[in-house]
């Protein structure tokens, strides 16, 4: 259980901060980017499911709670380390991307094929929905850019990656099952 009996600590007064396993790095190291950015994105969620449906909403509270597992994960380096920890060790499992992949695929089968792309709007949840795709991608890309340098989870990216799908496929939902979704016209200001 996690106790907070004070939020100021001073110990990142000099630009470090504390990752889960103790350790000092600077507060630009790649991995308090890459966890901090899956926390931006839940703070994204947070605002978007002010604008849900109740189904919808459920769904991003599952999410959030994930996403709280995965920044735990990015912010644990040594994976190789973990069965050592005297404390259980928060890991995105492949189970977590299966939920995902099936929500995905529950919400395709009630739209109909895309014929253009979509551009970010129609309904305020699905407008919220795409800033969170988006800021779920530069999630994604600050886990490989980690994945890249250092020890990650590979269950952590793929679960960001498959969370960009399942944002997008959600604001179509949230548009009258993607009859509401406003259409990229090429060219159409020339």
């Amino acid at each position: 259980m996690v106790v907070l009996n004070k939020i100021y600590t001073r110990t990142g007064d000099k630009g470090e901060t504390a990752l889960v396993d103790g350790a000092r790095v600077p507060k630009y190291h790649a991995r308090v980017e890459a966890y901090g950015t899956v926390d931006e994105l839940n703070a994204v969620i947070g605002i978007t499911r002010l604008h849900c449906p109740p189904d919808m909403d459920a769904a991003l509270s599952r999410i959030q709670n994930d996403l709280f597992d995965l920044g735990s994960d990015l912010g644990r380096p040594d994976m190789a380390k973990d069965a050592e920890s005297e404390y259980p060790v928060l890991r995105i499992v492949a189970a977590q991307v299966e939920r995902l992949e099936a929500e995905i695929d529950a919400m395709i089968a009630r739209l109909e094929p895309l014929r253009s792309f979509v551009l970010p709007g129609g309904s305020a949840a699905a407008a919220h929905l795409h800033q969170c795709r988006t800021v779920g991608r530069r999630a994604e890309r600050r886990a490989v850019e980690l994945a890249a340098q250092d020890d990650a989870n590979e269950h952590a990216v793929k679960y960001l990656n498959r969370l960009s799908d399942w944002f997008f496929v959600a604001s179509r939902i949230c548009n009258d099952d993607g009859r509401a979704d406003v259409l990229w016209v090429p060219g159409a200001n020339r």
